[in-house]
């Protein structure tokens, strides 16, 4: 085959591909898309950390309004209809820079926690692939790498959830992260920022489980040859985010209730103290809004996990196309002339 390259599709020619490092050729892999065989942990760690700084960042204004609109009793002046009005009146009321408050924990936590959240993965899928079907594509693999991925993600992540949720929140008392941080250590421990991690791991766990298993599924279907295709990592990645959203958006509630413990709320139950655990989590919401409270802010939700996803997965597709590139040049300019 020869190596052929448009606007929109890159085809790797397997057939020509130079044995690398270890005299694994990539080849091997065509059926399995993952780094060249000899990638560091630091490239993984790389890439992942681009992609989920970039995810962040962009799709940061609408995971504001997702946090209040899933505001169980919010104030008279945060209770908006939709994304588009939510956004423009935080905007006209609140400030142009509003929208984008906390967006600097959430860089700090997003660079570590995607780092080894994307080499974890990969990681995992290659040695789960390996027991399971002898090196080849598996969808039992994906979902237990994904599994395993999130819990080392959620570890780094959940504190910067919590500081970024509270200071997304309608007339947030907060000055910034740091008075964000003392406050909160001071009159609730070093505990609220793991208050909800046991929440998070039981919602980000089917999430990324879905999430990767809808991903490859889509890539099966979209980009057998696994090739790098623009087109086919944005579709695939935006389906995995609709699916796995909707389906964990209860959970997602829960874990908003325990990271913003919204006082308004809890006083109306007569709850004193701090909220803790998923089971009372639950109770709470229900007691609050019955069922429709467990699907608050779905649609922002959505709108906000179909294009976030679709840019990590872009983004570290293209590392990952970028880096076996890099290889193969440094490997055929390795020989003699």
């Amino acid at each position: 085959m020869e190596l052929r390259t448009d606007p929109v599709v890159t085809t790797l020619d397997m057939s020509e591909s130079k044995d690398i490092g270890d005299g694994k050729s990539l080849e091997d892999d065509d059926d399995y898309e993952s780094l060249p065989p000899t990638a560091s942990l630091a490239t993984h760690m790389t890439a992942g950390a681009v992609a989920g700084i970039l995810e962040h960042t962009l799709m940061y204004p609408v995971d504001s309004v997702k946090t209040r609109m899933q505001s169980l009793q919010p104030d008279p002046k945060a209770q908006y209809r939709g994304v588009y009005e939510a956004l423009s009146r935080i905007v006209r009321t609140e400030g142009l820079l509003r929208p984008m408050r906390g967006l600097n924990v959430t860089m700090l936590g997003a660079g570590p926690a995607h780092a080894l959240y994307f080499a974890c993965y990969e990681r995992m899928k290659r040695s789960l692939s390996d027991m399971l079907q002898n090196g080849r594509n598996s969808h039992i693999a994906n979902g237990l790498a994904g599994s395993l991925a999130t819990v080392l993600h959620d570890a780094v992540m959940n504190p910067a959830e919590v500081v970024k949720q509270r200071m997304q929140m309608y007339n947030s008392p907060y000055r910034g992260l740091l008075d964000c941080v003392r406050t909160v250590s001071r009159a609730e421990g070093m505990a609220a920022f793991y208050r909800s991690y046991s929440t998070q791991l039981t919602m980000n766990i089917p999430f990324q489980a879905v999430h990767f298993i809808t991903y490859e599924l889509m890539q099966e279907q979209l980009n057998p040859r696994r090739s790098y295709q623009p087109t086919s990592h944005i579709l695939s990645g935006a389906a995995a985010g609709a699916v796995s959203a909707a389906i964990t958006t209860p959970l997602d509630v829960c874990k908003t209730l325990l990271n913003t413990q919204e006082n308004v709320a809890l006083s109306s139950l007569h709850i004193s103290g701090h909220l803790s655990g998923m089971a009372n989590a639950f109770r709470t919401v229900y007691r609050l809004g019955g069922l429709p409270a467990f699907f608050k802010g779905l649609q922002a939700r959505i709108i906000y996990q179909m294009p976030s996803t679709a840019i990590a997965w872009s983004v570290y597709e293209f590392f990952k196309y970028f880096l076996t590139q890099q290889q193969l040049a440094r490997a055929g300019g390795a020989g003699p002339s």
